[in-house]
């Protein structure tokens, strides 16, 4: 479970990139936070994952406190990046090796077998990640990530370069995992994903949180007949 609890955040005086988010993403679901650019979700999640200090509120990870605890919160939660150019000098298999060190995984090997044949980049892990294609460093980050199965999974724009197999894969795995009463939490621009996959959504704007729910209860509040699109546009357009 993760809970924002009257979190906000300036990167300029006077100015909120986040302003007072109260949210509660439960476990056993996909939860889709959108909005356009700008919007607060980057911000929020690295936040959430320790990235960046937060100003003020707190954020509980399967509560224990980010800020207070951030070792043993950070144990709780997998982490995929908006940006996949990340360790570019080492190996594949030298990167999954390091994140199963970092999370003390014992039986690494058949999971690296396992989740590398998944998204199809098993024999490309003697490559330095410097030589792998946008999608293929998103895939790989996404394993290692994946290598602790951890409980509460967040996700920036996960989809950005993916083929449509390995689109499709991750999709199911998402799913997968929130069936097994985790918690999945990500940000995307796909609206159409969102919208065939999540069981809630969130929409913010302004740093200020607009809408949370279902998309059932979306349409009953707003409009019964409009896709998830024309929905979001709605509801963003006057903020």
């Amino acid at each position: 479970m993760i809970e924002f609890k009257n979190v906000s955040k300036s990167y300029k005086a006077g100015v909120k990139a986040l302003d007072g988010l109260t949210l509660t993403v439960n476990d056993g679901e996909i939860f889709g936070f959108l909005g356009p650019n700008g919007a607060g979700k980057s911000t929020s999640i690295r936040m959430l994952t320790g990235i960046l200090n937060i100003d003020e509120g707190n954020i509980l990870i399967d509560g224990i406190d980010i800020s207070k605890d951030p070792i043993e919160a950070k144990k709780r939660l997998g982490y995929v990046s908006d940006d996949p150019d990340q360790f570019l000098s080492l190996k594949g298999i030298e990167y999954l090796n390091f994140m199963a060190d970092i999370y003390q995984v014992e039986n690494r090997k058949e999971i690296i077998e396992e989740l590398t044949k998944r998204f199809e980049i098993s024999d490309a892990l003697n490559n330095r990640i410097e030589s792998y294609s946008h999608g293929m460093r998103q895939k790989i980050i996404i394993c290692g990530c994946l290598l602790h199965d951890p409980q509460n999974w967040i996700l920036d724009e996960p989809m950005t370069g993916l083929d449509p197999r390995s689109s499709f894969d991750l999709k199911e795995r998402m799913r997968k995992h929130a069936d097994e009463g985790k918690c999945v939490f990500f940000s995307t621009h796909v609206l159409d994903v969102a919208e065939k996959i999540c069981d809630r959504v969130g929409i913010i704007n302004k740093g200020k949180l607009l809408f949370v729910g279902t998309l059932e209860e979306m349409r009953k509040t707003f409009s019964e007949d409009k896709s998830l699109e024309a929905l979001f546009l709605e509801i963003t357009e006057n903020v």
